[in-house]
């Protein structure tokens, strides 16, 4: 049952907010990072465990939060989820023992697998098919706003302290977890999907080794590797190596991710549709291997901002390239496609930030080299990716 159009906006640009504000408040502590550390005196190997111990316990609780979406209600994990969300800023803020640290970013990705699929789920309840397309679009805007804003209101902040960042995180936590309680309402006529056979997380990740998908998860995995072992020890890179403020790495996270959302909306369809899903794929590799490697040369506030433009500009495209090319592949499997591509990303995010951390204490310009060799491992697989065949859609329709 669909609510009336008012209703219906107030609901999504409550939802919407709820999402905006947590990436938000994940993107203000960025440029913080490098003085919290300096004054924590945290190794990088341990930031790069704090990150990862986020995606860990995302990937943990991920399959039981979307079941319990179902049985307990889209609203109540929202709110749990922004309330969970709160506390962890805040414990992260007042921490005076990295044990405190590792706590809180346990308490952030049990929040994320929280929100996120309730979001979404709420998101479907309330739309028609024909407005889903639409909404999850608005949806994606607001986690990419949240990441662009946040860098930068992040540096501002932290003129006042760079403890305060996740103290205002934290009360926005709270506050969107307030107006989602008394605002949002259960969806009427909610369904509960029956599942003939218990889901297999093993027999989800058998399946998933299918010459159809198996490449591209591969992909995903060294995409999400490659980006979260750059972003991890980027600000602990420009502070170290420049010695720059984190107003000034607030400025070129900014306008990296501004540049790239710019440039997905009016180009990426159209770069897509000219040289194809594949042909994209290996562009953006490419691109970011070769700006991976230069990175560790570049010297100066204006060459390390162009170059991270544009590295950040490939990850933005090759993420919907790799969407659309398992999305198109998936046929009615959709669900098991976008369970798995979460899967092989979380367990990038996980390794990715880890070992980026450990290189990053070895040597400043190491991450950075394992990412673009890590690009290369991935174009090298897409060179005997062949374009599916009808056989190949005749067997996925059997497997």
């Amino acid at each position: 049952m669909q609510k009336p159009i008012k209703e219906q906006k107030m609901v999504l640009i409550i939802l919407l907010s709820n999402i905006f504000i947590v990436f938000l408040g994940i993107g203000l502590i960025i440029p913080v990072m490098p003085s919290f550390m300096n004054q924590m005196n945290l190794s990088g190997s341990t930031m790069g465990y704090l990150v990862a111990a986020f995606a860990v316990s995302q990937l943990i609780v991920s399959p039981f939060a979307g079941r319990w979406v179902d049985r307990f209600g889209r609203k109540r994990l929202i709110v749990i989820g922004l309330i969970i969300f709160g506390i962890s800023e805040i414990i992260f803020g007042i921490g005076t023992h990295v044990l405190h640290l590792y706590f809180a970013r346990i308490l952030g990705g049990v929040s994320a697998a929280f929100i996120m699929p309730a979001v979404t789920a709420y998101i479907a309840d309330v739309t028609t098919n024909e407005e889903r397309s639409k909404a999850m679009g608005y949806l994606s805007a607001a986690i990419s706003t949240g990441f662009i804003i946040g860098p930068g209101a992040g540096g501002f902040i932290a003129e006042f302290g760079i403890r305060v960042p996740f103290y205002v995180a934290g009360v926005m936590g709270f506050l969107a977890a307030v107006s989602s309680f008394f605002i949002l309402k259960e969806p009427e006529g909610r369904v509960v999907e029956k599942q003939l056979e218990k889901p297999s997380f093993l027999n989800d990740l058998k399946k998933s080794v299918h010459p159809i998908y198996l490449i591209a998860f591969i992909i995903v995995f060294v995409l999400s590797f490659g980006l979260s072992a750059y972003e991890t020890v980027f600000s602990l890179f420009a502070d170290h190596k420049f010695g720059f403020t984190p107003r000034d790495i607030a400025i070129i996270v900014t306008v990296s991710s501004i540049v790239a959302v710019i440039f997905q909306i009016l180009l990426f369809g159209r770069m897509v549709n000219k040289i194809g899903e594949k042909k994209m794929i290996q562009l953006c590799l490419i691109v970011g291997a070769v700006l991976a490697f230069a990175s560790t040369v570049v010297s100066g506030f204006i060459p390390l901002l162009l170059t991270t433009c544009f590295i950040f500009l490939a990850f933005d495209l090759l993420r919907p390239t790799l969407t659309t090319y398992l999305s198109r592949a998936a046929g009615d499997q959709q669900g098991f496609v976008a369970g798995m591509n979460s899967t092989y990303n979380s367990l990038g995010n996980i390794f990715g930030p880890a070992l980026g951390g450990i290189l990053f204490d070895v040597n400043i310009n190491y991450p950075y080299m394992i990412s673009g060799v890590i690009m290369i491992v991935g174009l090298l697989l897409t060179m005997a990716w062949k374009e599916r065949s009808k056989k190949d859609l005749t067997e996925r329709a059997i497997y």
